[in-house]
């Protein structure tokens, strides 16, 4: 039986080693993109490298330019990363300042230019809905509009074999998806989640509150800050 391929959109963060582990899980000979588009530090770089040769899974390392992207305190230093209550996060209409403009439609259109091109039938990405910082491009009507477009605008579409969008993320809590993890047995040790870098999580970004939030509200210590 010819094993099934999948591309996986892979930071090195907690959910997309989540997301790769989960694709490994179903049996999919995996190929993995990683992405580097000016952010403040290359500690996700890092871990992305690390984790993908633990795994044995090839990455391709993307280098991305985009002059305009300093609108975005995920990339600009200067800029002052929020830091917000974790009721509030995500909670208003306001898109928070970490917001990088068009970047899941850019990383899901590159992962699906390789798709395309190895001839795999799913590109698999971990995006949440639930625990977010108020990103537009995380929620799940983005990701069927684009697969959508993906039938009608690939050579694997136009010969009727269609490439999914897979998210299985989504609709999960932290804690779900790290109960999830654990249960793949997912390098999380070697995860890197902090939008500031640094030897250790700042433990004040978006991003360290949810992971933290996670793993207390999962009763289990995170094996990254050992």
């Amino acid at each position: 039986m010819k094993q099934k391929k999948a591309v996986v959109l892979f930071s090195g963060g907690l959910d997309s080693t989540t997301a790769l582990c989960w694709a490994m899980s179903r049996g999919c000979v995996c190929e993995a993109v990683s992405f580097d588009y000016g952010q403040r530090h290359k500690r996700e770089t890092l871990s992305a490298r690390r984790i993908a040769r633990m795994l044995g899974v090839k990455l391709y390392e993307i280098k991305l330019v985009f002059p305009w992207l300093g609108v975005s305190s995920l990339v600009d230093p200067e800029k002052r990363l929020p830091d917000l209550g974790l009721s509030k996060i995500g909670a208003g209409k306001t898109i928070p300042s970490t917001y990088v403009p068009g970047r899941n439609l850019v990383f899901a259109s590159i992962g699906v230019s390789l798709a395309d091109a190895v001839g795999a039938g799913a590109v698999v990405m971990g995006p949440n809905v639930i625990d977010y910082s108020g990103y537009p491009d995380c929620r799940p009507e983005f990701y069927s509009a684009l697969e959508k477009a993906v039938a009608a605008g690939t050579r694997e579409g136009a010969a009727g074999r269609k490439i999914k969008l897979l998210t299985p993320l989504i609709r999960l809590s932290k804690k779900e998806i790290i109960k999830l993890a654990l249960k793949l047995k997912a390098p999380l040790k070697y995860s890197w989640s902090c939008y500031a870098g640094g030897s250790r999580p700042c433990g004040s970004c978006d991003s360290c509150k949810l992971r933290t939030k996670g793993f207390k509200d999962a009763g289990i210590p995170d094996p990254a800050l050992k």
